[in-house]
């Protein structure tokens, strides 16, 4: 009962669109009208500058990070942790309060990363912050940076296996996420930040 309400917990935490909300409270506009109609921090940055969007970033990632803190910290479980992380996560893509329409879930799995991989997750951030100062195409990035997560948490030692099957499930996803930009990437009209 308790892993049942520590996952549901995740989810919620990760609903919470802080990027749509502060891009409102501050902008007094709907960020899902505006740039590339996504509500996380790339397009919050598009939309209401870099500020702003590093703020979001923050935000959505500490939305994936404190219910995996808490149920790490009642000692659930490393399943238990996983499967918060990936509800969190889920939150984010698919939030209740916006007709299960969110966004891509790159920063919320950032957070959770950093508390059950942290080696994978930051060689994520350092590939991210890499791709994007050389080609400006945050798309590239994110995607390059969770092939490079998941191929440290399986051959760097230290990831445990539950940690790093969810790195894989977290990048699987985040492929589905991006399905779109994909698409651009390979019609070369994937937009610069």
């Amino acid at each position: 009962m308790i892993a049942a309400g520590l996952v549901l917990l995740g989810y919620l935490s990760g609903s919470i669109p802080f990027g749509l909300l502060l891009v409102r409270a501050t902008r007094g506009v709907d960020v899902r009208e505006r740039g590339s109609g996504n509500i996380g921090a790339t397009n919050v940055a598009r939309v209401a500058g870099k500020s702003l969007g590093i703020v979001v970033l923050v935000l959505d990632a500490l939305k994936g990070a404190l219910p995996v803190l808490l149920a790490s910290s009642v000692e659930a479980g490393p399943l238990v942790s996983a499967a918060v992380g990936l509800a969190a996560f889920a939150g984010h893509v698919a939030p209740p309060w916006l007709g299960f329409r969110g966004g891509k879930g790159v920063a919320t799995a950032l957070g959770v990363l950093l508390v059950l991989a942290p080696r994978p997750a930051l060689a994520g951030a350092l590939t991210y912050a890499v791709i994007l100062a050389i080609l400006r195409i945050s798309s590239v990035g994110s995607l390059l940076a969770g092939v490079v997560a998941v191929v440290v948490a399986w051959l760097v030692p230290g990831t445990p296996a539950p940690s790093a099957a969810l790195a894989s499930a977290l990048f699987a996803a985040m492929l589905w996420t991006h399905r779109g930009n994909i698409g651009r990437l390979l019609r070369r009209g994937e937009p610069r930040v």
